[in-house]
């Protein structure tokens, strides 16, 4: 019974502890809120070890299966169930959820409860956009985490947080307008609502490039890829550190995942025709996007942009795919690419999330919550183990082999050499370009003399920071030596997804 109530239980446990938050009252129970908070993050945590260990990693059959008829009417059903790539993810988002509630214990002041229940709320929704097997149930996910992620920022948000939120809210809104278009049209060739049933459909390459936009608008925008981007620097900038994370860690990584578990099985065909296209928007990101980090003069909007750039490198690794078996005829250097794909989805998620909570930290210290570099410098002299900690994650965010940041970035860059090498040199400049923002920023905020009275107060992180920390660089090391853990789940699922993904002009295997 477990196998089949385990995803249901990681899904609305955090949301039934998000109810028993709100119910201690106001802040006078702040304590018992977060208590809850994280009795329950942590259990979640923990549930993930048996659906790790119970995962068929030989098999890239959908496991830990649960089926049950919600409206009977149009067929929709509540239906769950993983496969390596969604196993990882969900893995992810309550590690991702355990460390934003601690930061949260320590960060916030002020409606304590309320906030404690949107992240719980919004961890349960995250957990359900990777469970979903029903694409209804996947959209009803999909929507509702974005309303907690919108009174995160409104609620906890800087000084320009009402125009943030409503921005970050209708552009991911209306995007998804349009998946529901394109869901709706599968629905009525197949007759029901199972994702895995939109795979193989015989559609003409018109309906395909149509059903590929409807998808890609909703996808795009959550990644973010150029130009629909400009939301996440403003929902960065104002939202709370564990906003940020959230962001960073998770949310983006909901495009990537609608690319691989959508457009590219159910489209197969638009998606080799209109590789083209999604490589350049990748490599704009790479590269303008890295640019435009470089100039920035608030360390959040910097570590923003940079997560965009970053991006990038994920869905140029997804759709080079189809120039590597078009050009380079080699569907191992295929493989590697897709999986490279998935890796530094998994990968930006320590680095990215770390540097967020960083940036976090020095502004709660700070004594009018500043994020400008200007403010900063002889951080290292005041608060020397933070210091350390976050060289780790600038480093990661580099990508310096030994990382979590190396892995994904070296299997896109050596994959995509096999079909076009200018595609290979122009995204191995992110590598120039990282180093570039990410030690310049670090140089002017942790080195040099003390800028002034304010840095001078500045305490070193305490316990539950360093908790936080430290298993943050225990992510971002392990991934960096040894990934094996986290390919061997991938593999099998991510081959029999190359596999889904390619026309049938292609594969010949």
């Amino acid at each position: 019974m477990l196998h089949f109530s385990l995803l249901s239980i990681l899904i609305w446990l955090p949301v039934i502890g998000a109810i028993l938050a709100l119910m201690t009252g106001g802040d006078e129970h702040a304590n018992r809120a977060r208590w809850i908070a994280s009795i329950v993050a942590i259990a979640n945590l923990l549930l993930c070890i048996p659906l790790y260990l119970g995962f068929d990693s030989g098999s890239y059959a959908m496991q830990f299966q649960e089926n049950h008829l919600w409206i009977r009417a149009y067929d929709i059903h509540y239906a769950l169930g993983v496969d390596g790539i969604s196993l990882a993810m969900i893995i992810l988002t309550n590690f991702t959820g355990l460390l934003v509630i601690l930061a949260g214990c320590n960060a916030i002041k002020f409606r304590i409860a309320q906030y404690m229940a949107a992240f719980l709320v919004m961890q349960g929704m995250m957990i359900g956009v990777f469970a979903a097997t029903d694409a209804i149930l996947f959209y009803v996910f999909w929507e509702g985490m974005l309303i907690p992620m919108y009174l995160s920022i409104g609620m906890w948000g800087s000084s320009n947080r009402s125009y943030a939120s409503i921005k970050f809210f209708l552009y991911t809104f209306l995007g998804s307008i349009l998946m529901l278009v394109a869901l709706l049209y599968l629905y009525n060739q197949t007759g029901v609502f199972e994702i895995q049933k939109f795979y193989g459909l015989n559609l003409s390459l018109h309906i395909q490039k149509l059903i590929f936009f409807a998808f890609f608008f909703a996808f795009a925008v959550k990644v973010p890829m150029w130009p629909v981007h400009t939301w996440l620097p403003d929902a960065h900038t104002e939202a709370p550190s564990g906003g940020s994370v959230v962001l960073a860690a998770l949310m983006l990584k909901l495009g990537i995942y609608g690319f691989l578990r959508f457009s590219m099985p159910i489209v197969p065909d638009a998606c080799a025709n209109l590789a083209w296209f999604m490589i350049i928007l990748s490599l704009i990101a790479i590269v303008y996007i890295g640019l435009v980090a470089i100039v920035q003069t608030d360390m959040k909007k910097l570590i923003a942009y940079s997560s965009i750039a970053h991006m990038g490198f994920a869905t140029l690794g997804c759709f080079m795919v189809y120039y590597i078996m078009k050009y380079g005829d080699t569907y191992k250097d295929a493989y590697m690419s897709l999986e490279g794909a998935v890796v530094q989805m998994i990968s930006h998620a320590f680095g990215s999330g770390a540097m967020f909570l960083g940036v976090g930290m020095l502004a709660d210290r700070y004594y009018n919550h500043s994020r400008m570099i200007k403010d900063y410098g002889g951080i290292a002299n005041k608060m020397p183990v933070f210091a350390a900690f976050f060289m780790l994650f600038a480093m990661s965010n580099v990508g310096l082999p030994g990382t979590a940041g190396f892995v994904g970035e070296y299997m896109v860059i050596l994959s995509a050499f096999e079909g076009q090498a200018w595609v290979s040199l122009i995204a191995a400049l992110t590598l120039i370009l990282a180093a570039s923002y990410s030690l310049w920023m670090y140089k002017r905020v942790f080195f040099g003399p003390v800028a002034n009275e304010h840095v001078e107060v500045m305490e070193d992180i305490n316990w539950v920071e360093k908790t936080n920390y430290i298993l943050l660089a225990i992510g971002v090391i392990l991934l960096g030596i040894y990934p094996a853990p986290i390919l061997n789940v991938l593999h099998v699922t991510v081959d029999h997804l190359l596999k889904q993904s390619l026309p049938a002009a292609m594969t010949g295997l």
